[in-house]
Order: structure tokens, then C-alpha cells, then sequence
């Protein structure tokens, strides 16, 4: 902020974007959201998910069945992890440069490109039949992907500090519904020549049993790439092509296009990135952890469920998050604000992951008995509410942003923070799994006590947030 010569602070690049008033304004009535821009942008969001959490189901199962792990049962987790990390990794050595890119070229062209890119990953990865071509299918897909990022800046402009809840609302429920259907499609649709082999005679299906979802889904991203490049319209502002005057003065001191990346690392937009890259860490290590949980045997701390089963549970849990966030994110963040709803899901994952080894002890007491069944549910209820942390974070780190022009590169990295977090997580969280059964550490449940600790110690990384973001007015700088 700098004094000027009224006594009055004018706003610079340290200023949040949505700067907070020295006085307290009228409540002011919501805008309607552009309903068609909207929808169409979620949609592109809503082919992200699918593709990503079709694998779920089986990908432990295709790690076994390409024999990578040379038949040892323990090292599955090694290697589904990795695969399932590689997305994120490839993501965060481009995703800056996408974000980056929108800002200049604008947002649309860059969201058809992750669209696509997805489409095609999904259909290599279906025809994979070693571990360098389900390498190569997934880092594909991480390089050409810097959706997120831009589609959060695309929100932000297509809404105002009046309905900003609502928009960013709608967001975790195109997740879940992506979460719902992806782990549906993955379950069902695997091995088809074994569930419907009257239909699916050919012996194209026994050679590549899982490209069936895979195909699927990439059919669904073809379709939001078409609807995306016939409706959706261009939020970022096109640069004159008439021609000016120039002077001398212009020439010689020439203006960036772009805000220079120290500019944009603000004490709010810090701390934002700090407290989305603890909670997309946890997230995606208790993501990577579930279907190898429910896929691995009993006897070695698993619960030994099929990928049908597996698809079933994920996918219930897409509806009932999707459900939820949709009635009562927004009217939870109006009455008691950003940062206690965000402490009340960050806090979701001690319980969260604590449940694990209780469960398999009972599994192995009594079998899937009613109370297994039970407290699986309950997992899934708090995996809900645990999910009401992504808006708020989302919010945080919009309203953070130093300026405008700055939006798109300010969630960029911050996407940039969650993709580094998110390559570690898969690999580190399975690797763990399998280093306590395999050193049986704590009975072989270690990786449940060092996920709680972190879970505990991130939660301290939300004091420095505001009760209500960064600021809720529309201040353009």
C-alpha cells in the first residue's frame, strides 16, 4: 500500500484483490450467476475427476496382473502409487506456465487443450500393456492439463464478492459428481469380456480388459471438448488491433504484460497457498490409501473388496458430498464464515484416518460384518464434510490475488503448490502402507499414526487466516 497525498492508501500490488473498506458496507443483494457460462465451465472441470478416479478401481489390480511386481503382493502399493502420483508430478512442472499462458492468449483455448489432452491420455492408457506405456499415458495427461488453475480464475471473473459463495460452491459438487461416476465407470465397466461375455465376445477384451471405462471416459471429455469450443465465451479481455500513436517514451520503457511473480508473493496469498497445499497433501494421501485399503486382503490390513465393490463405495460417496455441498456450503460459510468452516473440515481428517486400522481390526474379529459396513459409511460422512475445505480455500486464494491481471498467475501457483504436493502424496502415502506391513510398524497400522501427526501439525498453518477471506468487495485495482 502506498500513503498519498490526501492521507489515503492507494493500492498496489500488495494490496488483496478484493481489498477490505475502511467503512462497513450495505449488505448488497446477490447477483443471478451467468447460468450457461457457468454450467459449461463445470463441465470442463466435472471431465478432470471422471478421468482421474475411473483407475481407482482397478489400477491395483492392473498393477498385479501386468506382473510388475514380480508377485509380491506387498509391493502393489509401490507401484499403483506411483502411477497415480505421475499426473500430479508432470501438472506441476507446467501447470505455472499454463496459468501464465491464459492470462495472455485467454482462458478458453487453454481449457480446450487440458480437455483434450485428457481424452487422449485415457485412450493410451486403456491400450497399456507394460508399466513405461501406463508411465508415458499419465504423464501425457499431466503435461497437457493446467485446467484447474484457470477454471478457478475463469469463476472468479465470471462472479462478484456477492455471489463468489455460490459460484466456488458449486465447484466441490462438480467434483463429487465426477467422483461419483469416474470410480462407477472404472468398477463397472472393467473386464467387461467376464461380466457380459455374450456382448463383449471379442478377444480384444481379454487382452485389454480396462479400456472399456478408459474409453469411456475419454468419450466424455470429446464431448466437453466440442460443447466447450462451440458455447463457451472468453472471460479475458482481447487487446485492441487498431492502431495508436506511439511515443519515443514507449519505446524506450517498455511495460510487462504479465505481474512479475515476486509481486504476487503477498503475505495473504502465501499463507492461502500454504494452508490449499496441506489440505490437497492429506486429501490425495487418504485418496491413494482408500482403494488400496479396500483391495488389499484382510490378513495384510486391507478389507479384501472386489473393484465392483470398490466403485460402489467411491461412488457413493460423490453423491452424498455433491448433495451436501450444493444446500449447505454456501449458507455454512455465510453464517459462520471461511476460516471456521475450513478448521472444520482440515480437522475431519484425524478421525478420518484413524478409522482405518479400527475397521481392519474388526474385519479380521468378524469378517465385513454390519459394523465394518458401519463405520465405512461414517468415513465417507466425514470425507463429506472434510470436502467443505476446498471452497473455502479456493475463495482464500482468489481473494487474495494482487490484482486482476494477476488472477490467472495466482492460481496458478497455487495450483503449482497443490500438483508438487499432490506428485508426493499417492507415492508416499502407498509407499508408507507398504513399508508398516511389510517392517510392521505399530502391528503394521504406522502409516495411520504419521498421517494423523500431520494432520494435527497442518492445522496450524490456518491461524494467520482471516474469519472471512482476504476481502469481499469488489475493489478493482
Amino acid at each position: 500500500m502506498r500513503q498519498a497525498q490526501d492521507g489515503s492508501r492507494r493500492p498496489d500490488e500488495e494490496t488483496a484483490l478484493l481489498a477490505e473498506s475502511p467503512e462497513r458496507k450495505p449488505v448488497k443483494t446477490p447477483t443471478p450467476l451467468p447460468k450457461l457460462q457457468i454450467f459449461i465451465l463445470l463441465l470442463m472441470q466435472l471431465a478432470e475427476p471422471i478421468t482421474s478416479q475411473c483407475i481407482y478401481p482397478f489400477i491395483n489390480q492392473l498393477v498385479r496382473e501386468l506382473d510388475i511386481t514380480g508377485g509380491d503382493e506387498k509391493k502393489v502399493g509401490y507401484y499403483a502409487g506411483m502411477i497415480e502420483s505421475l499426473f500430479f508430478a508432470t501438472e506441476a512442472m507446467f501447470i505455472m506456465q499454463w496459468s501464465r499462458l491464459s492470462d495472455r492468449i485467454g482462458r478458453k483455448p487453454v481449457l480446450l487443450t487440458g480437455v483434450g489432452g485428457l481424452c487422449v491420455s485415457m485412450i493410451f492408457f486403456g491400450l497399456s500393456k507394460t508399466f513405461i506405456s501406463l508411465v508415458l499415458s499419465r504423464c501425457v495427461v499431466g503435461m497437457l492439463n493446467g485446467n484447474i488453475g484457470v477454471i478457478k480464475s475463469m469463476m472468479a471473473e465470471l462472479t462478484d464478492s456477492t455471489n463468489l459463495a455460490q459460484g466456488f460452491a458449486l465447484m466441490p459438487v462438480m467434483w463429487s459428481l465426477g467422483a461419483t461416476v469416474g470410480p462407477l465407470i472404472g468398477g463397472q465397466l472393467a473386464k467387461p469380456a467376464d461380466r457380459w461375455p455374450t456382448v463383449f465376445s471379442h478377444p480384444f477384451w481379454q487382452i485389454y480388459p480396462y479400456f472399456l471405462p478408459c474409453a469411456a471416459s475419454a468419450l466424455f471429455s470429446a464431448t466437453i471438448f466440442i460443447i466447450g469450443l462451440l458455447f463457451l465465451r472468453e472471460t479475458v479481455p482481447k487487446k485492441s488491433s487498431r492502431k495508436t500513436v506511439r511515443f519515443l517514451d514507449d519505446y524506450r520503457t517498455p511495460k510487462p504484460s504479465t505481474t512479475p511473480v515476486c509481486a504476487l508473493l503477498t503475505r495473504p496469498v502465501l499463507w492461502s497457498i500454504a494452508n490449499y497445499a496441506a489440505l490437497a497433501f492429506l486429501e490425495i494421501a487418504y485418496r491413494a490409501i482408500q482403494p488400496l485399503f479396500f483391495s488389499t486382503p484382510i490378513a495384510l490390513g486391507g478389507l479384501g473388496l472386489p473393484p465392483s465393490t470398490i466403485g460402489g463405495i467411491l461412488g457413493s460417496f460423490g453423491i452424498m458430498d455433491g448433495v451436501f455441498q450444493a444446500l449447505f456450503f454456501a449458507k455454512f460459510v455465510e453464517r459462520w464464515g471461511q476460516k471456521r468452516v475450513f478448521l472444520l473440515g482440515m480437522s475431519m481428517f484425524i478421525p478420518l484416518f484413524l478409522l482405518y486400522p479400527i475397521v481392519n481390526v474388526l474385519a479380521k474379529a468378524n469378517g465385513m460384518s454390519c459394523l465394518v459396513w458401519a463405520l465405512i459409511v461414517l468415513q465417507l460422512a466425514l470425507l463429506v464434510i472434510m470436502d467443505m475445505a476446498y471452497g473455502c480455500c479456493f475463495m482464500f486464494v482468489t481473494s487474495a490475488a494482487p490484482s486482476r491481471r494477476a488472477l490467472g498467475a495466482t492460481n496458478g501457483i497455487a495450483q503449482l503448490a497443490a500438483s508438487v504436493v499432490r506428485a508426493i502424496g499417492p507415492a508416499g502415502s502407498t509407499s508408507l502402507f507398504a513399508l508398516s506391513l511389510d517392517r510392521n510398524w505399530l502391528g503394521g497400522y504406522g502409516v495411520y499414526a504419521i498421517f494423523t501427526a500431520l494432520s494435527c501439525a497442518f492445522m496450524l498453518f490456518s491461524l494467520p487466516l482471516p474469519q472471512r477471506g482476504w476481502r469481499d468487495d469488489d475493489d478493482e485495482l
